[in-house]
C-alpha cells in the first residue's frame, strides 16, 4: 500500500491507517496502536492529537503503589491467558490496592508487607495459599516498579505463608463400586461423563470442553485439548460485570495429551457415541454444553445418592491415581496421563496410598530375628 509522511498508509479498501507506538511491555517490546480515516489529512492530524496526549502522558510517573498496580495490570492484560488475568484483576483491586494502594514506594517495607499478610490470615481468614497468590502478584508489581523506575522501591524480604499439606479426599474400593454401579444404571450422557472422569483422571473443565471427535472409539484412546471455565468477566471500563463460559486451549503444554481408554471404557463410549461427532460428552449435542458449575452441582446430587460424604469432582482425579499406583502404574506414565509436568507434582499431590497397599508393601520386608 502507497506510503506518506511517517507510518501512513493507503490501504486497498481506499481507507488511510497510521500506525504509532502507544507503549511498551514489561520485555520492552513495542506495542503498536492504529488510526483510520477517509483522506491522508484528516489521518494525519488525528496522529499528530494521539502523539500529544502520549507525550503528556509519558510525562507521568506513577505516585502511588496503588498507580503502579494499574500500570503493571494494564501491560500484564496481553501477555496473559485471560483466566490469569482475571485473576490477577480480582487480586489488585480486591486486596493490593485497598490494603497497601495508598502508599508511596518508598514506605512500602518488609515489616509492612508482614502486617498486610498476617492481616489478610487473621483478620479476613484467608487460606494460606490464597495468601501466597496474592503475595507472589504483589512480588511481580515490585519488580515491575523497580525496573521500570529504578528508585523508590527498596529491596525487602517477602516471607511466604507455610500450609500444612491437606487429607486429599479418595474413594475407598467398596465406595468406587458403588459409585460404579449408580452410574452404571440408566446411564446418560452426564453419568458417562463422571464415569469418564473417574477411569482417565480429566479434570473437570476437561471434561466439560470434551467432544465426541476428541474420543477414537476403534484405536481406543481420547485426546484432551481444550478446558472450559467460568470466569469474572470484565469490561472495558475494568469493572466486574457478571461471568462468562470460556472454553479455550488446555491449562497448559503438558495438559494437551492423549489418554488411552482400556477395553471396557471404550465399549461404553461406542455404546453412548451420538451421531455428529462434533457433540459435547456430556450432552450429546453439538450447541449445548454442561459448565463446570452445573457439573459440580450434579456431582453432588449423585455423590449424596451414593453415600459419598465429603467428595467432589476433583475426588475422583485424585482416586484414579491412586488406584493407578495400587495397580503397579508406571509413576512417569501416570504422570503424563494426568497432564502434570513433572512426576513430582503426581506423586506429592495426587498419589495417596491406601492402608491395605501400606501393609502389602510392609509384608514385604524380612522379617528378621522375629
Amino acid at each position: 500500500m502507497p506510503k506518506r509522511g511517517e507510518n501512513i498508509y493507503k490501504r486497498k479498501d481506499a481507507r488511510w491507517e497510521a500506525r504509532y507506538i502507544k507503549g511498551y511491555d514489561t520485555l520492552g517490546t513495542a506495542q503498536y496502536g492504529y488510526i483510520y480515516a477517509k483522506t491522508y489529512s484528516e489521518v494525519k492530524d488525528k496522529l499528530a492529537e494521539i502523539k500529544v496526549k502520549l507525550y503528556d502522558q509519558s510525562k507521568r510517573v506513577p505516585n502511588t503503589f496503588g498507580e503502579y498496580c494499574d500500570e503493571w495490570l494494564t501491560l500484564s492484560r496481553n501477555r496473559v491467558k485471560e483466566s490469569t488475568y482475571v485473576k490477577y484483576y480480582g487480586i489488585v483491586n480486591t486486596r493490593l490496592k485497598p490494603g497497601l494502594g495508598s502508599l508511596l514506594p518508598e514506605e512500602l517495607n518488609t515489616i509492612i508487607i508482614e502486617k498486610f499478610s498476617n492481616n489478610l490470615l487473621i483478620q479476613v481468614n484467608l487460606s494460606p495459599k490464597t495468601v501466597r497468590d496474592i503475595l507472589t502478584v504483589l512480588h511481580a508489581v515490585i519488580d515491575y516498579g523497580r525496573k521500570q523506575r529504578g528508585s523508590g522501591f527498596i529491596e525487602m524480604d517477602i516471607i511466604y505463608p507455610q500450609s500444612r499439606k491437606s487429607k486429599m479426599r479418595v474413594l475407598s474400593n467398596e465406595e468406587q463400586y458403588r459409585l460404579v454401579q449408580y452410574l452404571m444404571t440408566d446411564m446418560d450422557y452426564t453419568k458417562f461423563g463422571i464415569l469418564l472422569a473417574l477411569f482417565t483422571g480429566m479434570r473437570i473443565g476437561e471434561i466439560c470442553a470434551l467432544r465426541w471427535e476428541d474420543i477414537y472409539i476403534e484405536d481406543k484412546f481420547l485426546h484432551v485439548c481444550k478446558t472450559m471455565q467460568r470466569l469474572q468477566k470484565v469490561d472495558e471500563d475494568n469493572a466486574y460485570c457478571k461471568t462468562k463460559i470460556v472454553i479455550g486451549d488446555a491449562k497448559s503444554d503438558t495438559s494437551i495429551r492423549d489418554i488411552p481408554l482400556n477395553e471396557h471404557l471404550a465399549e461404553i463410549c461406542k455404546i453412548m457415541s451420538p451421531d455428529a461427532s462434533k457433540a459435547y460428552v456430556l450432552t450429546g449435542k453439538v450447541d449445548v454444553y454442561l459448565d463446570p458449575r452445573t457439573l459440580q452441582y450434579r456431582f453432588s446430587r449423585v455423590a449424596y445418592e451414593c453415600g459419598l460424604e465429603g467428595a467432589h469432582f476433583h475426588t475422583l482425579r485424585h482416586t484414579f491415581a491412586t488406584r493407578c499406583i495400587e495397580s503397579g502404574f508406571e509413576i512417569k506414565s501416570l504422570s503424563e496421563v494426568l497432564g502434570h509436568a513433572s512426576t513430582k507434582v503426581t506423586l506429592d499431590r495426587y498419589v495417596h496410598s491406601s492402608m491395605d497397599l501400606k501393609r502389602i508393601n510392609m509384608d514385604k520386608l524380612p522379617a528378621y530375628g522375629l
